[in-house]
């Protein structure tokens, strides 16, 4: 997680003596979701991307994202005016719904500002959860105490923002990774099953790869026509996808997606995740049933896996 930029100077006028370039920050939140949709709010790529920049001023721009146990996260993090600051995820524990531990080394112009050791904590019953980040920070280049405090802590009230506005829908798929991703990665298959029970898919056309898209109709029983345009940002093989969902064809942005694929042996572990782009449209989508249309949507992908 990047820290702040620190605009207001404050890490240039802290005391530059040794004792000051150690520091261990602790950093608690308490969620109104549920602990499965936390972790998969700290965890997938697609959602930390919509957390990450700690203000409406940094943007961040992920090289590299991998969140699997040895896996990497590599980001830039820009200000205008103002050098990037390149931030190096390694993730060493990955316990789902428990803990992850990672380190995160800062770095500006090639020179290395500050190494973290950063231990997340996870709990939670029923809709409410709760998240413990604890960071052992050595500073290098300068005291980053201040940015540290500053940036994890406004990246946490975003991570809470998104987690309450994010539903997640798993289902375990009796069929290989293999089959199940033919069927959704494949621009024939992947409109015959896609949508809730009863509904059917009209393509306008479709380019399922990184920096692909699909513009399309749903049609309801009714004959009512929704129409929607998923414009996909990622696309790794049998692992995951993530993709943008717009309110039609170059309409505004409905939600951040990503599908994580998992082999459990024969069968596969289907994680469906979307950030809905407010709270409002989060409510709306729950008031019209989406956790349930959603899983329709997975068992007709079963259905279809199962009958390749």
């Amino acid at each position: 997680m990047t820290p702040s930029p620190d605009p207001l100077g404050l890490a240039r006028n802290m005391p530059d003596d040794s004792n000051s370039r150690f520091a261990a920050l602790t950093f608690e939140r308490n969620l109104a979701a549920p602990l499965s949709v936390l972790w998969q709010a700290w965890t997938a790529p697609a959602a930390r991307a919509v957390w990450a920049a700690p203000t409406p001023a940094v943007t961040v721009e992920f090289l590299e994202a991998d969140s699997t146990v040895g896996g990497r996260e590599i980001s830039l993090c820009r200000v205008e005016g103002k050098p990037d600051i390149r931030c190096e995820v390694g993730w060493l524990v990955v316990q789902s719904e428990l803990r992850s531990v990672s380190y995160e080394v800062i770095s500006i112009a090639g020179e290395m500002q500050s190494a973290a050791l950063v231990t997340a904590e996870f709990s939670g019953a029923k809709e409410r959860s709760r998240l413990v980040v604890t960071v052992q920070l050595s500073s290098l280049a300068q005291n980053m105490e201040a940015g540290y405090r500053q940036g994890f802590g406004a990246g946490l009230d975003n991570l809470v923002d998104v987690a309450e506005r994010t539903m997640v829908l798993e289902r375990v798929i009796r069929a290989p990774r293999s089959t199940v991703w033919g069927a959704w990665m494949n621009s024939e298959t992947l409109p015959q099953w896609w949508g809730p029970d009863g509904f059917s898919c009209r393509t306008t056309r479709i380019d399922l790869r990184t920096g692909g898209e699909w513009v399309f109709d749903m049609i309801a029983p009714d004959g009512t026509v929704f129409p929607n345009h998923h414009r996909f940002a990622e696309v790794r093989a049998e692992e995951r996808i993530g993709y943008m969902l717009l309110w039609g064809e170059n309409g505004p942005k409905h939600a951040d997606a990503w599908v994580s694929f998992e082999d459990l042996g024969g069968t596969t572990q289907v994680t469906l995740g979307m950030v809905f782009s407010t709270a409002a449209e989060f409510q709306q989508a729950m008031g019209f049933s989406a956790v349930e249309l959603g899983l329709q949507t997975l068992g007709k992908l079963e259905r279809f896996a199962l009958s390749q």
